[in-house]
């Protein structure tokens, strides 16, 4: 590779390497073992959440390297540094949960504030868990600087009784335990071989949701997001990455270059075919907000309306993501949208080249069983439905993959929790009925504060059986593991007064997924009258620290719930200064 010159006189980097007055910035670097060269070289930051908190990370840390590597044979300088994650597979189900939104604020201020601090002129990001991914491509956008991103992959499945597992499978059995159905001894040797690897977890929850997105957004490579984390050919994708990130600097090619409103819809295509997780409908608009794009919650759900569903992943279908990676990944599902005419093929993607250039690229085809082909789609429509009413004026999401046609209609009387213990308890007692309206509040970003996921309490009904028995609806979030009829992301949240506050036990509820309703049978006046008597949100234990702040900053949920004004408020770009 021929060594290319770079003009680092408008690069964000000569403010801590060039000229005479930055030699006791330089003598930094020479105490890191930096020769002069790489000091003058670009800067590159090299992004992970490594750490040793899940199985999703504890690989970033040697994929790290190989971008290195890559960088350093395009004659950048990498620059390593690392950030936070909060498992949600971990923090579920107890007040950890409430950590894991507030995470993704986190992960992107931080990444920011290491860039600007250092003033590196690039980025490549690895990120592996489910909140580490949006917040690291969030960071991307809101810098504004040429940026590749890439997934640490997912983990290998797991063998039971001849059967793949995922930890998915491992949260239903704790449902089916409590049942008595299944014995301690059962449930221990599952817990033991779920999750046999390094990885995020396998089906199209929401790490695999958001590792799609970023080959479908065109921030990472084509198929990078296939390979499980412990497949050494991971590396290669690594070092195409850190030299990709160079060609990118070398064109001045940025990362709102790459995101615009043409590649966040190819992204919701992508989500919608797969049956991919509801929190693509809060991550997808809060990476659209730090480019100053308004897509919301209802221009996600009205892209999922028209997309076919025809790639067979769990939680509503059969296979994980190593199964979709060994068919040809994202780029074959990609080539099946574009022959619907579902593809805005002229965006452009981190390898330098437009979306159509990339799929020409591509030999592969749909092979029938894991991704069908889109002429004979496993439902006409996308696994993932908005619906809107006079209980979420501001809309509300369901995922309906793997759900029959007459499952997607459910009325019945609600049974109203203030929390979700309460609700997990009560299913755990069986303390409810068949046909009734589970609705969970007092969940959102702000009222929780936090908007948990409520996989334990989903998983338990599965577990029992009663799943598709009972709907489920709350003004927080579920886990991309989630099944049965359950509606997230209900808004106004409960702690804005929405009409989720309102509610009270046996009020008729309908959820229509294929109308895309959701409304309970109270008029207008009915309503405005139980608000006049509304004594306000309910006061939570979070007074101080990260969790109070984030409380008191962020935005409503059909719009990312993001925590400050992003790029329409913007006076200066970090890359121009």
């Amino acid at each position: 590779m021929l060594k290319r010159p770079f003009d680092k006189s408008k690069l964000p980097s000569r403010h801590v390497t060039e000229g005479p007055a930055r030699a006791p910035h330089r003598s930094y670097y020479y105490a890191m073992g930096m020769s002069e060269e790489e000091i003058h070289q670009p800067l590159i930051g090299v992004a992970t959440c490594w750490n040793e908190a899940a199985p999703c990370n504890i690989a970033l840390n040697r994929q790290a390297q190989a971008v290195k590597m890559g960088v350093k044979e395009a004659f950048g300088t990498p620059r390593e540094f690392t950030t936070i994650t909060v498992t949600d597979g971990i923090a579920m189900g107890h007040e950890g949960m409430r950590s894991s939104l507030a995470s993704r604020e986190a992960i992107a201020d931080t990444v920011e504030l290491t860039m600007r601090g250092h003033c590196y002129d690039a980025i490549v990001g690895l990120a592996g868990c489910d909140k580490s991914l949006p917040g690291m491509m969030m960071a991307m956008v809101r810098l504004n600087v040429p940026s590749v991103f890439i997934y640490g992959g997912s983990i290998m499945p797991g063998r039971f009784k001849g059967q793949d597992v995922t930890v998915q499978d491992v949260f239903e059995a704790v449902g089916r335990h409590q049942a008595g159905q299944n014995s301690d001894e059962e449930l221990r040797a599952l817990e033991k071989v779920a999750c046999p690897s390094a990885g995020a977890c396998g089906g199209q929850f929401t790490a695999n949701t958001m590792a799609c997105v970023s080959e479908a957004i065109g921030l990472a490579l084509m198929n990078s997001s296939g390979a499980p984390a412990p497949y050494e050919s991971r590396d290669q994708y690594a070092t195409a990455s850190g030299i990709a990130v160079m060609n990118l600097l070398e064109k001045n090619i940025r990362a709102r270059d790459v995101v615009t409103l043409k590649s966040l819809q190819n992204a919701a295509r992508v989500v919608a075919c797969t049956g991919g997780s509801t929190n693509a409908g809060l991550h997808l608009p809060a990476i659209a907000h730090e480019a100053g794009i308004d897509f919301f919650l209802d221009d996600v759900c009205e892209i999922f309306r028209d997309t076919p569903y025809f790639v067979d992943l769990k939680p509503g279908g059969k296979y994980v993501a190593k199964d979709l990676y060994e068919v040809g990944g994202v780029p074959v599902v990609m080539k099946e949208l574009r022959k619907a005419g579902l593809l805005h093929e002229d965006c452009m993607t981190a390898s330098g080249r437009t979306m159509g250039e990339e799929l020409d690229l591509i030999e592969r085809e749909a092979d029938g069983q894991v991704i069908y082909p889109i002429e004979t789609p496993i439902t006409k429509t996308g696994g993932v439905v908005g619906l809107k009413g006079n209980l979420a004026p501001q809309g509300a999401i369901v995922k309906v993959a793997g759900m029959e046609k007459e499952q997607q209609v459910f009325t019945g009387p609600a049974r109203v929790f203030e929390c979700e213990e309460d609700a997990f308890e009560a299913v755990k007692q069986r303390a409810y009925k068949e046909g009734e309206v589970l609705v969970i509040r007092n969940e959102g970003p702000a009222g929780g504060p936090g908007m948990r996921e409520m996989l334990a309490t989903t998983a338990a009904l599965s577990g029992q059986g009663m799943g598709k028995k009972v709907a489920l609806i709350t003004d927080g979030r579920f886990s991309g593991a989630t099944r049965g009829f359950c509606v997230g992301h209900v808004g106004p949240e409960a702690a804005q007064g929405g009409p989720i506050a309102l509610l009270k036990d046996g009020d008729m509820i309908t959820i229509d997924a294929i109308k895309g309703e959701i409304s309970v049978a109270l008029s207008d006046a009915d309503l405005a009258a139980r608000k006049a008597e509304w004594k306000g949100p309910r006061d939570t234990i979070y007074a101080s620290g990260a969790l109070w702040k984030y409380a008191q900053l962020v935005g409503e949920t059909y719009k990312g719930a993001v925590t400050h004004p992003g790029a329409a408020a913007e006076k200066h770009v970090y890359m121009d200064l």
